[in-house]
């Protein structure tokens, strides 16, 4: 019976390379701020006085922040991937549309090509490529997302939890190693994200 109780738990440190080669960006292509943060001037910032960044993250070319709908805060080592899209969520009330805050932690990778809709996004959590976060999710800190999944809206991701899937189902399990493992996987990302040397 035991060992019906539950998927194994999931390494992640397989799935994540942590000695991956520089990625090196044009310095013309990109906006570096004060507090560190690289922002690709290909990407789409719609209401920049509501998106509030902490510092030292990245936002790839075609990225697309929806600043204009509500406010948007990101917070340290965030990187948002090419093509993805940071949308509030919103709740039909009365016949009309509410949008409300997005507010994404620290250490957070979002993966190429995904939207994310959720309410909150919590410190240390790894959303792959291809996914959609419907409206209003809460994913809990050190959790997984994997690739092509999409969360149906109000879905909420326990701390230390894979899942994936349409509709997105818890898949399994994570190592308590995992906060660790993510934040270095976050930081490791922004550094390797350096500027072509000249010549």
């Amino acid at each position: 019976a035991a060992t019906e109780h539950a998927m194994d738990e999931i390494d992640v440190t397989h799935a994540l390379d942590l000695d991956d080669p520089p990625v090196y960006f044009n310095k013309s292509e990109y906006i570096q701020t004060s507090s560190g943060n690289k922002v690709s001037r290909a990407s789409i910032l719609k209401g920049s006085q509501n998106i509030y960044m902490d510092g030292k993250s990245i936002v790839r070319p075609h990225a697309h922040l929806r600043g204009d709908l509500q406010l948007l805060r990101i917070g340290k080592f965030v990187n948002i991937g090419d093509y993805s899209v940071l949308k509030p969520p919103y709740k039909k009330y009365k016949g009309n549309f509410a949008y409300f805050p997005l507010k994404i932690s620290d250490y957070v990778t979002i993966g190429p090509r995904s939207t994310v809709s959720a309410a909150q996004i919590g410190a240390c959590v790894l959303i792959a490529e291809d996914c959609t976060i419907a409206e209003r999710c809460i994913i809990k800190e050190n959790s997984m997302v994997l690739a092509g999944t999409v969360l149906p809206p109000d879905t909420v991701v326990p701390p230390l939890t894979v899942f994936g899937g349409n509709p997105g189902r818890y898949l399994g399990d994570l190592p308590e190693s995992t906060s660790a493992v993510l934040k270095q996987y976050a930081i490791n990302a922004y550094k390797r994200f350096q500027q072509l040397p000249k010549g």
